[in-house]
Order: structure tokens, then C-alpha cells, then sequence
């Protein structure tokens, strides 16, 4: 049973909305999909159309990279271990393909790190298949492997069949699907991260530049990929710390490469100068108090992981609406610092946040009487 728990965020009382819904999107783009995320909270600032399913092309090697990371973390493929090019790599990724490519010599070993530089940074096609046929034999098998990883990160509106990109009817996903495969990225592998700022890489005597044109134009852009078909048109995934604060970005659809690059600019601009932090709880303030069955104490306080701020756009008044939820009954030992609940944070009736809350003190086991108390309070309110 969902347990719901309306609350007032108090920091934010007294406070009336002025500007229409909160988030008011008072941007625009030309590119056909798009969105902005907040990487702490993973709120989404902006969106358009960010759930009909796109071509991400080249983007997709964003869920092949996490799947390589996944591997190198769980120490099963080694940094300096080497994967064979083979005759599908060369001919359907290298430079008889016509797409991009490292230009890896068939029946060469290639060590797994220059494989994710290349599909990094030059958005190898041949290092991109190398490294599915190195890691699950085949490439079809290595998607089944992006689609579980996919699944397990929460992807809920993408499909994948090569490791590539490449185009296929089957291979799709969505704005919002490729900026959480972005902040799964730069959450779970930071030691990879930095790759994606690296701006050259040369293999076999040829030296190639990033195809991320906003690392260089000075708003602190990192990351993350390209992408681009001739029937889905250019996109791009970012994400910028410039101001502290982190942001992810997707935009696609776009006609030119220049006109990604400036409505990806535009975006993030806006992103890193149209909002401000709002701080909402402090560290260890319980946000709400969640029953909890049969225990010592008959509820648990909830509180955030750190400090609970919400983002708002300048000039807009705060948004005062909120729940809590979480899965009755709770059942006894709760340890502190255990996820139980979260808190929903609406503006005008738009969900607008999404944050964890966690038990802010450890609750054992009560005795008979408790235990009797809340079996009556149970099949009162209907847990069983």
C-alpha cells in the first residue's frame, strides 16, 4: 500500500506563484527534441517532445559506453586487454563504410582504452563494434546487453540493436531516455568521465578531433556525444558544470551542424543563468515522519541526503505543494540512512522534483504491546 503524506514545504510559506506553472518555459528551440535536467536532482527544466521516440544515431554509443564502463568496473574486460577487428568492424565501421571510424586495421588488436577514446572522441564506428564483439562475441548479443543495462537504469522508451548507432527501424529512444543514460555516465564511472573533454585522438598515423563542438566555446561544456542521420538530422547530449551546478542537455533534429551547436549553447545558457537555488530543508531536518509497524519507536523521521534545495526560475515566487510517499507498512529493524520514501515537490499541479528520503535514525524491533498496538492500526487501515 502507498502511504501518502501532504506536507508544506516551510521554507518556501508564505510565497505565492507568479509566473503561470513552475519551470515556466519561457525558452524555445529549433531543434525537434529536447531537454535540460538538473543532474543532482534529475528534475527536468526543460522539454519538448522529450518522450516520442527519436533515431539517436551516433548518441546511442552513449549506452554502449555505460555497458564497456559497467564491464571495466565489475573487472570482467581489463583497461589494456585487446579486442580484435574483425572483417564486420573493418567493412561495416571503418573506412570503407563511409561513417565515422578510427581507421582500425583489419585483423589487428586494438587495447580496449584506445577502442573507448575512439568511440568517444571520434565516434568510431569499427572501435564501437570491436568492443561489442570483444566483450559478448557478437554484436547482436551486446545489445541484448544494452537493453538490460538500459532497463536497470530506468530507460523506459528505448530499443537497442547495434552497438553503433547506426541506422535500424528497432534502434530508438528518447530525449529524456539519452540525458538519464548521461547522468548514469557521469554518476557511475567518474573515472572515465574526463575522457569525453579530451579534444583529439590519433590512431593509425591519423589525428582527429573531437566532434563535440561547445568543448571549446568557454560555458564550460564536458561532454558528452553527437550524433547525426540524414533522416533524423543532428543532435547532441552535453553537460556543463560551469557554475557549480551541473546540467545535462539533448538536443535533436536540428537541420546543421552549426545549428546544433548554437541551439545547444542557447540551452545550456539558459539552464546556467535562468535558475536559482532554493534551499528547502537543511541537512538532517526531517521532512515528514513515516509509521513505522511493530517497531520501538512507532514512526521513523525522514530526511534528505545532505541538504533538500529545489530550482526555480529567476523571478518566479516559490512553490509551496507537496507529498511524501512511500510503501506501507514499514517493517522493523530500520537502519539510518536506509531509502524509505520520497519527496514530490508540485508547482501548480506539475510534478517538477523528485528527491529520496531516508530514515534519520536507526528504529529496532518493539515489544508485544506495540506489536499488538499496530496489528490493530494495521487491519484498521487496511495494510494487510
Amino acid at each position: 500500500m502507498r502511504q501518502i503524506l501532504s506536507i508544506l514545504l516551510l521554507a518556501l510559506a508564505g510565497h505565492a506563484l507568479s509566473v503561470g506553472a513552475a519551470f515556466a518555459q519561457d525558452f524555445d528551440t529549433k531543434a525537434k527534441f529536447a531537454v535540460l535536467m538538473d543532474y543532482e536532482s534529475g528534475t527536468i527544466l526543460f522539454d519538448k517532445a522529450a518522450d516520442e521516440r527519436l533515431e539517436p544515431a551516433s548518441m546511442a554509443k552513449l549506452m554502449t559506453l555505460a555497458v564497456v564502463f559497467d564491464e571495466l568496473q565489475q573487472k570482467k574486460i581489463q583497461p589494456t586487454d585487446e579486442f580484435f577487428i574483425s572483417e564486420h568492424a573493418w567493412r561495416d565501421g571503418g573506412a570503407a563504410s563511409g561513417g565515422s571510424t578510427m581507421f582500425a586495421v583489419l585483423n589487428s588488436k586494438v587495447p580496449v582504452m584506445d577502442l573507448v577514446r575512439s568511440v568517444i572522441i571520434q565516434s568510431g564506428n569499427d572501435a564501437a563494434i570491436a568492443l561489442a564483439e570483444g566483450i559478448a562475441g557478437s554484436e547482436p548479443a551486446f545489445a541484448q546487453m544494452m537493453n538490460r543495462l538500459a532497463a536497470e537504469i530506468g530507460l523506459t522508451g528505448s530499443n537497442f540493436v547495434n552497438a553503433t548507432g547506426l541506422p535500424d527501424p528497432e534502434q530508438y529512444s528518447t530525449a529524456r531516455d539519452l540525458a538519464t543514460i548521461g547522468r548514469f555516465l557521469i554518476a557511475q564511472f567518474p573515472e572515465y568521465y574526463p575522457i569525453f573533454s579530451e579534444t583529439e585522438f590519433t590512431w593509425n598515423k591519423i589525428r582527429q578531433l573531437n566532434r563535440n563542438s561547445l568543448l571549446e566555446v568557454g560555458i564550460g561544456v564536458d561532454g558528452l556525444k553527437t550524433g547525426h542521420t540524414e533522416a533524423s538530422g543532428y543532435g547532441e547530449v552535453v553537460s556543463t558544470a560551469a557554475t557549480g551546478r551541473r546540467l545535462i542537455a539533448v538536443l535533436h533534429g536540428m537541420k546543421t551542424m552549426s545549428e546544433r551547436t548554437e541551439e545547444a549553447r542557447k540551452l545550456v545558457t539558459w539552464g546556467t543563468r535562468g535558475f536559482e537555488l532554493v534551499p528547502v530543508y537543511p541537512e538532517g531536518k526531517a521532512v515528514a515522519n513515516a509509521d513505522v509497524y511493530g517497531g520501538a519507536s512507532p514512526q521513523v523521521p525522514l530526511v534528505g541526503k545532505g541538504s533538500i534545495d529545489l530550482f526555480l526560475p529567476k523571478g518566479a515566487e516559490k512553490c509551496p505543494e507537496a507529498t511524501v510517499t512511500y510503501k506501507a507498512p514499514i517493517l522493523p529493524p530500520v537502519k539510518k540512512g536506509e531509502e524509505l520514501a520520497k519527496l514530490n515537490v508540485m508547482c501548480n499541479g506539475k510534478l517538477v522534483q523528485v528527491t529520496p528520503l531516508y530514515a534519520g535514525e536507526d528504529v529496532a524491533e518493539g515489544d508485544l504491546m506495540r506489536k499488538a498496538t499496530d496489528a490493530l492500526k494495521e487491519f484498521a487501515l487496511g495494510w494487510m
